[in-house]
């Protein structure tokens, strides 16, 4: 399924999840959205639970026995999880009936954000007692990527439903201001009493930004890998029921919230399908929402530098990273 945000990929397994015995399980590679789909379901009477690397081993010990006792229709895992020997040994003593890969687009070298890990979905999937149906879910995938994910996931004979990809009430802008920091403050108060998320393409300017707006007022907090687990934690959360309207964020940042009224793009991003994810995850609810990406000239070197310096697939052969490489930069 190829469907933009907020199209309903979710429930395209979470009814079957319902109807079917058993569990699912969701590969999905974002923790942040992870916890809002648990919570969502868990508010909804549907009983979730999720495996990444932010629960302690004591966490994942009781996931792992209240799942043996049948006590979750549907388990989030995060795809790096699936070679741990405990998950392997869990996973043939529970009968999974569904697999559903969320962010399918992860599996191609040739789509935005590619994870090795994605990799390893199939060798997963055979060394299950049996083979469970098998669903791959994005909301952004071109020809060749549609392609891979079909291959590198070993999908067989599958029903492909590509919807469109307009979203009506998202107002798409670029604007070059000579301030950023001037402009960003000028539009949060054009925008004042919504929520919104701002995605930066480094770590340190996430929390410079951050700061800034702090100091102006704004009720902002920060979202980025090098934050530890129980910081990352409270930011999302404090995002999550409204007690800080703004969100600064890399793009390790995910999340199905409703009323995301703008995502402003402080830096380019590394191409368009990764610009679109981002951007999408404004006006879920349907009512309208801006998208704003702030460019300088000063982005292209930073993601030429992000491109060049990206080594996330070792297993490329040197033919394979150069073509890759090139095609990034393009």
């Amino acid at each position: 399924g190829v469907m933009p945000a907020g199209a309903g990929k979710s429930v395209c397994y979470q009814i079957p999840a319902l109807l079917l015995p058993g569990v699912t399980l969701v590969i999905s590679p974002l923790i942040s959205l992870m916890k809002d789909q648990v919570a969502a379901l868990t508010q909804a009477g549907i009983p979730a639970a999720y495996i990444n690397s932010s629960l302690s081993a004591a966490q994942y010990r009781k996931v792992f026995q209240q799942a043996e006792k049948e006590a979750y229709k549907i388990i989030y895992v995060a795809p790096e999880r699936l070679e741990a020997a405990d998950f392997l040994n869990f996973s043939e003593r529970v009968q999974i009936s569904l697999i559903a890969v969320d962010e399918a687009h992860c599996v191609s070298q040739w789509g935005q954000d590619f994870r090795p890990s994605y990799l390893k979905i199939s060798d997963f999937i055979k060394q299950l007692p049996y083979r469970p149906v098998v669903g791959a879910f994005t909301a952004t995938a071109t020809a060749e990527v549609k392609k891979d994910i079909v291959r590198l996931l070993q999908l067989r004979s599958p029903l492909l439903v590509t919807t469109g990809f307009d979203r009506p009430n998202l107002y798409f802008e670029v604007a070059a201001p000579k301030s950023k920091p001037a402009y960003l403050y000028n539009f949060l108060v054009r925008h004042r009493g919504q929520c919104g998320i701002i995605y930066c393409a480094t770590r340190k300017t996430v929390e410079s930004v951050c700061a800034g707006l702090n100091q102006h007022g704004v009720a902002a907090t920060c979202y980025h890998a090098g934050l530890k687990d129980g910081e990352r934690r409270q930011n999302h959360e404090d995002f999550v029921y409204d007690r800080r309207r703004v969100m600064v964020a890399t793009n390790a940042f995910g999340i199905d919230k409703s009323n995301v009224g703008f995502v402003v793009h402080y830096n380019m991003p590394k191409n368009l399908e990764s610009y679109y994810q981002e951007a999408g995850r404004a006006g879920r609810d349907g009512e309208n929402a801006d998208c704003v990406l702030l460019f300088s000239s000063g982005d292209v070197q930073t993601a030429k530098f992000l491109v060049q310096n990206s080594n996330e697939n070792e297993n490329l052969s040197g033919e394979e990273r150069e073509q890759v490489l090139r095609r990034d930069l393009e």
